[in-house]
């Protein structure tokens, strides 16, 4: 192998020169990758840690010489990469789906059914919970009706999300629990779906959602306790090190906070508070926490909302749906509401990100931003466009004059690919999942999954990025492959921006001299194997802050000083 002189094997070289330094673990025999600060990919064959941070990296050799009486990982010439970071997910929602009726991946209706059944058959009382129907894979050409939820619930309440989160779907019982009738009104920024007398379906789209949500007990604080560990070990499994929580409330906050107090939270946690409100007058009163508890949380940042989504129609559109002429989706909020939520936030010192999905949803959010600026210049913030996923070609460019980051998700493009032309037609296509339209411009991705919406495992992030293609390879040569990314650049958009999205590539997102020790050890080489195999890439270990959370296969790992680590090269 070629190592290349990393600044942390220029490093290591020195080091090698002086006396042996303060190291407590030395991970040897990989195949190491990672960037540098300028997004340039470094190969490495050990890696020195101390105290959980990154000594330096560099050849087997000079890093064993380095490495005094440290502990000794071998990583059997695995493939290592910096921990993987989910610039946007849901973490207490990934938690409530292990508890929750799973209807992810249903083909047909008959099948969600089923599925339904079986999970009843174990949840005998109470509300019946659930997520991930999707009535475009289903082949319906409609959304599903409260009777055909009846069917299998019967008298019981229950509520189903769509995949999406921006609609569910209620069975009689919930909607009578929540006194809806014929004569309910639509919400702002919501839709209740309805026959052609008038009668509600049982959808609810957006807004009109809460309508039955709100009459849902809530869970208590063991089941909340119980949720956030379920989720930490699940994307420590996949090698998830990090993730930007996108819309978190008061008691969450708490809940974070104690689990950083106790030491278990094992991934670090970048929350954004949902929303302006009373949430967030409670928990911004001392000002933006950063970096609590060694760097395991950190609240800097707000969610708002522009619009909905693609898949229930509720995204706002410029221009009305290609399939659906009488809709133009929803905004959730006036112009001047959603400028004067941006404006508080920048007043206060957070970062803003704004969930947008459609082209309308997008420009009234480069608006306001535009807006806002012009009382709080909020640049250097690093403010956030959630998703960006359906822009306007006129729009794009904006991106940069306004300073923001297109937080994008991947796994968007290759789940909504069965449907999303059919939405917005050919033209309104091309600034569609357009990564490329925004690298090529130099604004900055932080990828992420939307998770539970999409799996939370990063390498179906990575392989979708690389080849806008399903796992089985659908459609050949990749779906609008121009706006495919190359693997470095998708590597980076799940490492350094996601780190520099959230404020923190000084300390996270490469595994540069300084900076904590996240990693990963995987099965095979991303870089080397065909890139339709990425997808299929499992996780071998993960470590945060040089602490292993997480071995499927352990690592042998040798109690030896530095003097057997040298003799056993000799013997190489």
């Amino acid at each position: 192998m070629t190592i290349t002189p990393t600044p942390g094997l220029l490093l290591a070289l020195i080091l090698a020169a002086q006396p042996l330094c303060a190291a407590d673990l030395l991970v040897d025999n990989v195949n190491g990758y990672t960037l540098d600060g300028t997004g340039k990919l470094q190969r490495f064959e050990a890696l020195l840690i101390d105290k959980g941070k990154v000594v330096a990296s560099g050849s087997r050799a000079t890093m064993r010489q380095a490495a005094g009486d440290a502990k000794v990982i071998d990583g059997m010439g695995r493939t290592l990469l910096p921990g993987l970071i989910d610039a946007h997910g849901h973490v207490m929602g990934l938690g409530a789906t292990s508890v929750q009726a799973d209807l992810v991946g249903t083909p047909t209706l008959d099948a969600a059914q089923a599925r339904l059944k079986s999970y009843m058959a174990d949840h005998k009382d109470g509300w019946i919970l659930g997520r991930g129907w999707n009535q475009v894979t289903w082949k319906l050409g409609r959304f599903p009706t409260a009777s055909e939820l009846d069917a299998v619930v019967g008298d019981r309440p229950a509520w189903m999300e769509r995949i999406d989160g921006h609609a569910a779907w209620a069975s009689s019982a919930a909607m009578k629990r929540a006194g809806i009738t014929r004569n309910t009104k639509d919400p702002a920024g919501g839709r209740i779906e309805r026959d052609a007398e008038g009668n509600p379906t049982g959808i609810f789209v957006d807004g009109a959602m809460d309508l039955i949500a709100r009459r849902i007990p809530s869970p208590t604080a063991a089941q909340n306790s119980a949720a956030l560990t379920a989720a930490l070990e699940q994307m420590a499994s996949v090698g998830l090190t990090g993730v930007d929580d996108a819309g978190i409330d008061l008691s969450t906050f708490k809940l974070y906070r104690r689990f950083a107090d106790e030491g278990k939270l094992t991934a670090r946690i970048y929350a954004m508070i949902g929303g302006t409100g009373a949430d967030f007058d409670a928990i911004s009163k001392g000002g933006p926490l950063v970096g609590y508890g060694d760097d395991f949380l950190t609240v800097r940042s707000v969610k708002l909302y522009a619009d909905g989504a693609l898949g229930s129609r509720g995204a706002a559109m410029l221009a009305p749906y290609s399939d659906d002429p009488k809709n133009s989706g929803l905004l959730f909020n006036t112009p001047d509401a959603l400028t004067a939520m941006i404006d508080k936030a920048l007043g206060k010192g957070y970062q803003v990100g704004v969930h947008a999905i459609g082209d309308k949803g997008n420009r009234e959010t480069l608006d306001s931003f535009a807006a806002a600026y012009k009382k709080h210049d909020g640049r250097a913030l690093r403010n956030r466009v959630e998703h960006a996923q359906v822009v306007s070609l006129d729009d794009i460019p904006r991106f940069v004059e306004l300073g923001l980051i297109a937080s994008m998700q991947p796994t968007h493009a290759t789940s909504d690919m069965n449907m999303a032309e059919d939405r917005v037609g050919p033209e309104r296509i091309k600034g569609a999942y357009a990564w490329q339209r925004f690298l090529k411009q130099g604004t900055r991705v932080a990828a992420g999954s939307d998770f539970p919406v999409e799996s939370a495992n990063p390498f179906f992030g990575l392989h979708a990025a690389v080849t806008r293609q399903d796992h089985e390879g659908h459609p050949p040569g990749g779906w609008y492959p121009d706006q495919a990314m190359s693997v470095t650049e998708a590597l980076r958009a799940f490492t350094l921006d996601a780190a520099y999205a959230a404020h923190q590539e000084k300390t996270l997102g490469t595994l540069e001299p300084g900076k904590w020790a996240d990693f990963i050890l995987i099965d095979q080489d991303i870089f080397t194997i065909d890139p339709a195999r990425i997808w299929s890439t499992r996780v071998l270990g993960t470590w945060v802050g040089g602490r292993s959370i997480y071995e499927q296969a352990p690592a042998k790992v040798a109690a030896m000083d530095a003097r057997d680590a040298r003799s056993e090269l000799a013997q190489d």
